[in-house]
C-alpha cells in the first residue's frame, strides 16, 4: 500500500480510486448489504402500513352501514350475472321474453347505464388510491436517501464532467 500511495500522490487518491471501483463494481453486481437494508426498510414500511389500516379510529353504525351499502354493488351485479344463466336453463321462455324487452331500450340509455356504472365504480376506485396516497405521504413523509437513489451532486465524476462542460 506504501508504495502504491506513492506512485499515486497520497493515500486520498488511493482511497477515490477504491471507491470508483466499488462504484463501477456496483453497476454490475449490486452491493448485497445495500439489497439487504432497502428489503428490511420495505418491509418495516409495510409492517407500518399494515398497522395503520388497523389502527385506525372507530367509526360509528351510520358509517359502518353506508360502507356495508358500498360494498354490495359489485356482488349483487356479480350474482345476477350467474342468476341470469340459471334463470335462462330454467325458464328459457321466460328468459328469452325479457332479452327480447331488453333489445327495445333505446341505445343511448345503454350508454347511459354505461356511464352511471362507469363513473360509480371509477370514484370509488380514485377514493381508495386517494385515501392510500394520503397514508403512505402522512405516515412516512420524505423517501430516505438510500430510497431516492444516489444524489447527482455528489457524483464527483458528473460535477467534474459539469465543469468541463461550462455548466
Amino acid at each position: 500500500m506504501g508504495v502504491i500511495s506513492t506512485l499515486l500522490g497520497r493515500a486520498q487518491a488511493v482511497r477515490q480510486i477504491g471507491q470508483a471501483v466499488e462504484g463501477v463494481a456496483g453497476a454490475f453486481k449490486p452491493n448485497a448489504t445495500q439489497k439487504l437494508q432497502l428489503q428490511h426498510r420495505n418491509f418495516q414500511a409495510a409492517l407500518g402500513q399494515y398497522a395503520a389500516e388497523f389502527n385506525a379510529p372507530p367509526i360509528g353504525f351510520f358509517d359502518r352501514a353506508i360502507n356495508g351499502l358500498n360494498r354490495l354493488p359489485r356482488p349483487m351485479l356479480a350474482f345476477g350475472t350467474m342468476g341470469l344463466f340459471v334463470y335462462a336453463m330454467v325458464s328459457p321462455e321466460a328468459f328469452a321474453a325479457r332479452m327480447q324487452g331488453l333489445a327495445y331500450v333505446p341505445e343511448p340509455l345503454w350508454w347511459l347505464l354505461g356511464a352511471v356504472v362507469s363513473f360509480y365504480f371509477g370514484a370509488r376506485e380514485m377514493a381508495y388510491r386517494r385515501q392510500g396516497a394520503q397514508m403512505q405521504t402522512s405516515q412516512y413523509g420524505e423517501l430516505s436517501q438510500a430510497e431516492k437513489g444516489p444524489n447527482p451532486a455528489e457524483n464527483a465524476a458528473l460535477l467534474e464532467w459539469r465543469g468541463q462542460n461550462g455548466r
